[in-house]
């Protein structure tokens, strides 16, 4: 695990590039890869690297070269399948001078050129100077699980970097708010497309490659996650079920590659079960598993992962979090996320992984499965509530939502109506209502509330689901379940994956997602429905195929969200941490937000009127934000 970066200036900029100028990006990112690091300087092009030592301990170093000098290369990630291949390349005469992956990739590279992505499987971001066809290629791997980012200036200069800071490090953009990113982010935890809250910063997206030549870019999507297509009828669910634990047993294989100690993250429940059911048939040591809690009794869970932990017979490790050392934590590590961290359970993760890096180096983690196998609640929800509308047409009609709203709010209890403004007869029949705007942050009609008028203006377009709604449509035709988990893979799981990279790289540790093995991802798209969500039972073909491998106790639990007591705090002694970032003069001068409905926010909140954590948790992320990287206040930065 790595960090990259890298400058290519135009022809018609009439700049070189400066060495310092890379190192300044660079070494912002040493928390990435402290072990070494390396620079490339030529001309119009530059490139950093700063290595976490994984594999090939000796020789990876880079930037790395080919062997006649043409190609230069920066790679962040693993490549699980790099030594399938040298027996070929080594016949077709290519020489290597390291055991490393990143050399089994230039190699590749010089076979295919830029289809060389089709090649790899693993997580990856990388970028490769190819001189003699003057030429800078980026890639990222299919999922995003590896993050890269970068800025196209004016004058068609390329600036790239695994994080956006080493970007304003190299003064590719000024830190500005992206007010057309804003809504997207106060519906959606984190934006839904290729923005990111900076003016000028973007992403690549995953299973994006870029192509820039002296100022022209060409961005091209080279996978997806294919559509589903008409499942065999004939095919007993036995079977598929069969060649899904395959596919994931090699999965977790596969992440086993290291010349450093590994472990895992082990929460207890079904997805981190799994990977360990699975791992402690593949090794001869017990594993070492870690897990994190609170001090609060209802944000501590660690009896679920002690239970796994016996279970699998692992050196298992724990940590017990503070609100005191959460809170303490937080613009740091807002620091390190680049932008607002969209979930409070990013902090527990990388005390989780601070405790992981005094044992080990690369940990395997359940990420993605909710995503692929629909974990979430909301996916049955949603589900229902349109069965039902489409069985009962005439009770949706907007003259009767309108019977039912007025009758509700007098009548219906507070608790009982929180639950009915979130069903068919309360909203209108689609998947807009029912699972965009139903299960926002922010839903359309607060942010018309939450937002002055000058900041509605300034963000333009008003459409915070607009990249929701363009990837649901492009799967028409599909089956709904289908539909929805496309959506989630291609726009929120990125933004899990991003926290996932950068809480533990905050530590120095590299994770890996067994769930996410683009092959394991291609197959399980093809699997009818019914063997992701089969009645009230969620992850269906997981639950199953991991009888006997997991204990019962662990199949049968349901669905369980890490649990991180925001509510509580912002309700007791850290309310006035909520009252100074979204109340006081700071966030007042900044002009985004209507300060009375706010504060309605923060004073319902701490009556217990209402439940606003989520809510809360985004404004106040968003001011550590902008007072980290707008007003240049400094957080404590610890050595790596």
């Amino acid at each position: 695990m790595c960090g990259i970066n890298g400058i290519a200036f135009s022809s018609r900029s009439g700049a070189l590039v400066d060495p310092d100028v890379l190192v300044r990006m660079r070494d912002v990112m040493t928390h990435r890869g402290p072990d070494e690091a390396g620079l490339f300087a030529r001309g119009l092009v530059g490139l950093g690297h700063r290595r976490l030592s994984i594999v090939d301990l000796k020789t990876g170093q880079q930037p790395m070269t080919n062997e006649d000098g043409s190609l230069h290369i920066v790679f962040n990630g693993e490549i699980y399948n790099h030594a399938d291949y040298r027996p070929e390349l080594e016949a077709r005469g290519h020489r290597y001078s390291t055991r490393s992956d990143t050399e089994t990739i230039l190699h590749l590279y010089e076979e295919h050129g830029p289809a060389v992505v089709d090649f790899l499987r693993g997580m990856f971001a990388m970028a490769i100077w190819d001189a003699t066809e003057k030429r800078l290629f980026l890639a990222r791997d299919r999922l995003g699980i590896k993050p890269l980012y970068y800025v196209h200036t004016a004058d068609g200069s390329l600036f790239f970097a695994s994080e956006i800071k080493a970007l304003l490090a190299g003064g590719a953009v000024r830190p500005e708010l992206n007010h057309a990113a804003l809504p997207d982010y106060l519906a959606n935890h984190a934006t839904s497309d290729d923005q990111t809250l900076f003016a000028g910063v973007k992403r690549l997206l995953p299973g994006h490659t870029l192509l820039w030549r002296d100022g022209a870019l060409t961005v091209r999507q080279y996978w997806d996650v294919p559509l589903r297509g008409p499942a065999d009828p004939e095919r007993p669910d036995s079977a598929w079920i069969d060649e899904w634990r395959e596919l994931f047993r090699t999965s977790v294989k596969l992440r086993l590659m290291s010349d450093v100690p590994l472990g895992m993250f082990l929460s207890g429940g079904i997805d981190s079960s799994a990977i360990a059911g699975m791992m402690s048939r593949m090794v001869t040591e017990p594993i070492k598993t870690f897990s994190v809690a609170f001090d609060e009794r209802e944000a501590n869970e660690l009896e679920y992962a002690r239970s796994a932990a016996r279970a699998f017979g692992t050196d298992h490790h724990e940590v017990v979090v503070s609100a005191a050392e959460f809170f303490a934590e937080l613009p740091r590590l807002v620091w390190h996320e680049d932008e607002p961290i969209g979930h409070p359970a990013s902090v527990p993760l990388y005390f989780v992984s601070r405790l992981a890096k005094d044992h080990v180096t690369v940990v395997l983690t359940g990420e993605g499965a909710d995503e692929l196998l629909g974990g979430y609640a909301r996916y049955r929800k949603t589900l229902i509530n349109l069965r039902l509308a489409s069985l009962y047409g005439h009770v949706s009609s907007a003259g009767l939502r309108r019977l039912v709203r007025g009758a509700g709010e007098r009548v219906v209890p507070p608790r009982w109506l929180q639950k009915l403004r979130r069903t068919f007869l309360w909203r209108p029949a689609d998947v807009e209502d029912l699972y965009f705007d139903n299960f926002a942050v922010f839903p359309r009609a607060s942010q018309q509330a939450l937002l002055v008028d000058a900041e509605k203006e300034r963000a333009g377009a008003f459409d915070p689901y607009a990249g929701l709604r363009s990837c649901f449509e492009r799967r028409d035709g599909e089956g709904l379940l289908n539909r929805l988990l496309y959506t989630d893979i291609k726009t929120y799981l990125h933004e899990l994956l991003m926290k996932q990279d950068q809480m533990s790289m905050a530590a120095s540790i590299e994770s890996r997602v067994p769930f996410l093995d683009h092959k394991l991802v291609e197959f399980t798209a093809a699997l009818p429905e019914r063997l992701k969500l089969r009645g009230g039972i969620t992850k269906f073909v997981l639950r199953t195929s991991m009888k006997g491998a997991v204990p019962d106790e662990i199949l049968r639990r349901p669905k369980m969200g890490f649990p991180v007591p925001i509510g509580t705090w912002f309700r007791g002694k850290h309310r006035r941490f909520v009252e100074e970032h979204l109340l006081g003069e700071r966030a007042a001068r900044r002009g985004l937000f209507s300060r009375s409905f706010v504060k309605t926010l923060v004073e319902e909140h701490g009556s217990g009127r209402a439940d606003h954590s989520e809510r809360l948790w985004s404004l106040v992320n968003l001011e550590i934000w902008q007072r980290v990287y707008l007003d240049g206040d400094t957080p404590a930065v610890r050595s790596a």
